[in-house]
C-alpha cells in the first residue's frame, strides 16, 4: 500500500489523493488520511506535536513521519515526540508545513512508508 500524494497545499486547506475532504490539519499514512483533530489529545501550538498525535500514524508501520509545523512554524515539536519517534525506530523530519509537503511527496513517490501530520495555518 503507497502513502497517499498530497495533491494541493493552501492556508488553511489540504487536499489529499483518494480523499474528496478538504482538511485544514491531517494525518496520512500508506494507504489512507484523516483529520488531524487537536482536541483529541489536547495539542496547542506549545508545547505542540505531542507522541499521542504521531502515535496512529506510527501504528500504521511508517518508516518515515513528516511534521508540518505550519505556513510560519508556530507549531512546535518537543524533544519527548523526536525521543518517541526515535526509540520507535522512525526517521523523523520536521519542517514548515510547504516544505513538508514537498518532502512527504517525494518520498512517497519514492515508495517509502512515509506518513505525516501537517498544520496548515500558523
Amino acid at each position: 500500500m503507497s502513502s497517499p500524494e498530497i495533491a494541493s497545499l493552501s492556508w488553511g486547506q489540504m487536499k489529499v489523493q483518494g480523499s474528496t475532504k478538504i482538511y485544514k490539519d491531517c494525518k496520512v499514512w500508506p494507504g489512507g488520511s484523516r483529520d488531524w483533530d487537536w482536541r483529541e489529545t489536547g495539542t496547542e501550538h506549545s508545547p505542540g506535536v505531542q507522541p499521542a498525535d504521531v502515535e496512529e500514524v506510527v501504528k500504521k508501520g511508517v518508516q518515515t513521519l513528516v511534521i508540518g509545523r505550519g505556513m510560519s512554524e508556530a507549531l512546535k515539536v518537543p524533544p519527548s515526540t523526536l525521543e518517541y519517534l526515535e526509540k520507535q525506530g522512525i526517521d523523523v523530519l520536521v519542517l514548515q508545513t510547504e516544505k513538508a509537503v514537498k518532502e512527504y511527496n517525494a518520498l512517497a513517490a519514492q515508495g517509502v512508508k512515509v506518513g505525516g501530520v501537517f498544520h496548515s495555518t500558523c
